[in-house]
């Protein structure tokens, strides 16, 4: 194996774990179980369980079906709304910005590895690579962060969230607790900023001629 070869080890595992991150990233941005609301009145919300995503909110009902048969309802989360919170918007952008920006990260250190492993020695090519790639890693792990960190406040807080009539919510939960989809993104941000790092770590040998 050659000295090139030799210096890029952590950038391949950069490279492992920045997908891992990015498909994480997707995973929760598409998950509704980001807030896990336990609710008193069982009219409606039969299981006395509602997930309140990002893009939705869920829940079970008896209500609209034949006895012993239920069935999930889901509304979707309007942009136009003005009743929803501003930390479920900004994860709804902002998880849209990551899952783009890990993209980006994925793409250049693949590129960055290809010119690596192919013996390509333009020291240049490779560490620009490497660099924009870090930096997209370390992009995308914030935008993860942010919303991640805001609606795990909000959940211990347990604040309300006003929603229309139509969605046949009530506007606060008796309790709250984080869903799967806090967790997975905290996991995603870790693995995203651990892979950026690693990718700016890397430096072009000194014993091969660029």
């Amino acid at each position: 194996m050659s000295s090139l070869a030799r210096s890029s080890h952590l950038q391949l595992a950069a490279f492992a774990l920045g997908t891992v991150g990015w498909i994480l990233c997707t995973i929760s941005m598409g998950m509704v179980e980001w807030r896990v609301w336990h609710v008193d009145n069982t009219t409606i919300v039969s299981s006395g369980v509602a997930w309140v995503g990002i893009w939705k909110v869920c829940f079970i009902s008896y209500l609209h079906v034949s006895p012993g048969y239920k069935e999930q309802f889901c509304h979707k989360l309007s942009g136009y709304d003005s009743s929803i919170p501003h930390e479920i918007y900004a994860a709804q952008g902002l998880l849209l910005i990551a899952m783009f920006m890990g993209l980006l990260g994925v793409t250049a250190t693949i590129f960055a590895l290809r010119n690596v492993y192919m013996g390509v020695t333009r020291k240049t090519l490779i560490t620009h690579f490497f660099l924009v790639g870090g930096c997209f890693y370390i992009l995308a792990g914030l935008c993860v962060l942010i919303p991640v960190s805001w609606n795990f406040y909000s959940v211990t807080h347990n604040q309300s969230i006003a929603f229309p009539p139509s969605y046949d919510m009530p506007s606060s939960p008796a309790a709250q607790e984080a869903g799967a989809a806090i967790p997975i993104g905290i996991v995603a941000v870790i693995l995203l900023l651990l892979s950026g790092t690693f990718s700016l770590s890397y430096r072009f040998p000194a014993t091969v001629r660029s």
